[in-house]
C-alpha cells in the first residue's frame, strides 16, 4: 500500500525543522515561584466538567478563582454557589457573548486557566490563553484537526507559555505503576500495545436522557473517526517512550457501519424517533493501527456508541513478558511462579506504587475518578507555582489529539496508511522521558 502525504502535512512536518533544538530548552518562565503566594486560577467552561474540576480545585490548598467563564448563566451560577459552599468569595463571571472568555485571558491577576468546553472551542481557547500568558489546562481533546494541533504548538514555540491537557488517565494509580514496572525492566523491551475508550455513551453524553441531540452527538452526524482517543493513549505515550525516544510513524484506521445510535433509538423511543431515523457518519467501532518509528505497534479503538460496561483494554508487551488490565494481571518470563500462567497485579501496584500517589492527600480519594484528577491538577498547579513545564505538554497533547484527523483522513481514504505529524520536528530522538520520572 502506497502511503500517501498532503502537501500541507508536508509541509507542517518539515517546516521550522530548526527549532527543534529549542524543545528541549523547556518553557521561558522557568524558575522559582513564590511558594506563599496564592495561584490565581480562572475556570472557562463550569458545566458537568468544569465544576467537577472547580470542585477538585477547591481541595488544593493556596489556590483563588477570581473568575469564572460561561455563557449558560444556569452553569455560571452553580459555579459561584459552589465556591460560596466553600467559603471562597464569589467570582467576577463572564457570560456575554461567545468571545467572553476572551475578557477573562485579559486580566492581569489570573496566573493559569482551566478550560472546559466544548471540543471545537479547546484549541482557539487555549491558544489564546498562551497569548495572553496564562498557564493553559485544556480538557481532552486539545484539538480535533491537524492545524488545531500545530497551532497549539506553534503558538508554545512562540510564547513560551506551557499548554497541558489535562488527561487524567495518564495519572492513573494503576497506570504509573505500570510505568515504573516498565522503566524498571520488568516487561523488558517494549514491542506492541492496545489500548481503548469502551464507553457507552449514547444515552447521557451524546445525547439526554429524553433523547434530546447534545453538543457532542453533532459530532457523530459529521464525521466517522475516532472521536476521543487521549483516554486510551494517555498513559501509553510514557509506557512507550513517544516523543522521547520514539514516535509515532503512520496510521491505518478502519470503521465499522453505524448501527448502535439507530438501534438504541429504536429500543427506548419506538422507530418513528427523529434519531431513530437520523443517518450518522460515525461507525460504530473504529480501529487504529500506529506503527513507531523504533518498530512498535499500538492498536487504539474508540467503541462508544454500543451496549456495554465501561473499559479501557489496556496491554502492554515486551520481550519478557505483559500487564493486561482487563485481566488486572500480569506474566513475567523467569518471575511469575507458574509458566505462561497470569497472576494478579494488585501485589505488583503495591511494590511499585508511584511516589506521587503517595504523596498526595488521604482525602483525596474522594475527588474526581477516585482521586486522579486531583492529582493531575496538584501536578499542573506545581508546574504553575514553579513556572516549570507542565507534566505532559504541548507536544503530547497535540500527538494524542492528532488521531482524531488522522483516523478521519484514512477512514476517508479506504483504510491507507496516512503519515502521522511529527510535532516535535525531529527532536524525538534526543528528548529524553521527563513525565512522572
Amino acid at each position: 500500500m502506497t502511503i500517501r502525504m498532503t502537501r500541507r502535512q508536508a509541509l507542517e512536518v518539515g517546516g521550522m525543522a530548526a527549532m527543534g533544538l529549542a524543545l528541549a530548552a523547556g518553557s521561558s518562565a522557568e524558575g522559582e515561584g513564590d511558594p506563599g503566594k496564592p495561584i490565581r486560577a480562572g475556570v472557562i467552561g463550569t458545566g458537568n466538567r468544569g465544576k467537577s474540576l472547580l470542585g477538585d480545585m477547591l481541595m488544593i490548598p493556596g489556590l483563588e478563582f477570581p473568575a469564572l467563564c460561561d455563557i449558560n448563566p444556569g452553569n455560571l451560577e452553580m459555579a459561584q454557589a459552589l465556591l460560596e459552599k466553600n467559603g471562597r468569595p464569589r467570582a467576577e463571571g463572564y457570560q456575554d457573548g461567545e468571545e467572553a472568555y476572551l475578557k477573562l485571558l485579559q486580566r492581569e491577576d489570573l496566573d493559569a486557566v482551566i478550560i472546559a468546553t466544548p471540543w471545537q472551542l479547546h484549541t482557539p481557547m487555549a491558544v489564546a490563553g498562551m497569548k495572553h500568558g496564562k498557564y493553559v489546562g485544556v480538557e481532552v481533546p486539545a484539538a480535533i484537526s491537524y492545524e488545531g494541533c500545530w497551532e497549539l504548538v506553534n503558538t508554545y514555540e512562540e510564547t513560551r507559555v506551557p499548554c497541558m491537557m489535562l488527561e487524567n488517565w495518564s495519572f492513573r494509580r494503576d497506570n504509573l505503576a505500570v510505568l515504573r514496572m516498565i522503566r524498571e525492566g520488568l516487561f523488558g523491551e517494549i514491542v506492541h500495545c492496545h489500548c481503548a475508550h469502551s464507553h457507552d455513551c449514547v444515552d447521557h453524553w451524546f445525547f439526554d436522557s429524553e433523547g434530546n441531540i447534545r453538543w457532542g452527538g453533532e459530532f457523530l452526524i459529521k464525521y466517522n473517526r475516532d472521536q476521543y482517543p487521549t483516554h486510551s493513549q494517555g498513559p501509553v505515550l510514557s509506557w512507550m517512550d513517544i516523543n522521547c525516544g520514539d514516535a509515532y510513524a503512520t496510521l491505518v484506521a478502519t470503521a465499522s457501519d453505524s448501527k448502535g445510535i439507530n438501534a438504541f433509538f429504536e429500543r427506548k423511543f419506538g422507530p418513528d424517533h427523529p434519531n431513530a431515523k437520523q443517518a450518522y457518519k460515525q461507525g460504530d467501532i473504529v480501529t487504529s493501527m500506529v506503527r513507531t518509528q523504533r518498530g512498535k505497534t499500538l492498536v487504539i479503538n474508540y467503541d462508544m456508541q454500543l451496549p456495554r460496561p465501561y473499559d479501557n483494554r489496556w496491554m502492554i508487551q515486551g520481550t519478557l513478558g505483559l500487564y493486561d488490565e482487563p485481566h488486572n494481571s500480569v506474566y513475567i518470563e523467569g518471575r511469575s511462579p507458574e509458566n505462561h500462567t497470569w497472576e494478579p497485579f494488585p501485589p505488583y501496584q503495591d511494590q511499585y506504587d508511584h511516589p506521587w500517589w503517595k504523596e498526595i492527600d488521604k482525602n483525596a480519594g474522594a475527588a474526581g475518578h477516585g482521586g486522579t484528577d486531583y492529582l493531575e491538577l496538584v501536578k499542573f498547579f506545581e508546574a504553575v507555582r514553579n513556572k516549570t513545564q507542565t507534566p505532559i505538554d504541548v507536544y503530547d497533547s497535540a500527538t494524542m489529539s492528532s488521531i482524531i484527523p488522522l483516523s478521519e483522513d484514512s477512514i476517508a481514504r479506504g483504510s491507507q496508511p496516512v503519515v502521522c505529524p511529527d510535532y516535535t520536528r525531529g527532536a524525538w530522538k534526543t528528548r529524553k522521558p521527563t513525565f512522572a520520572v
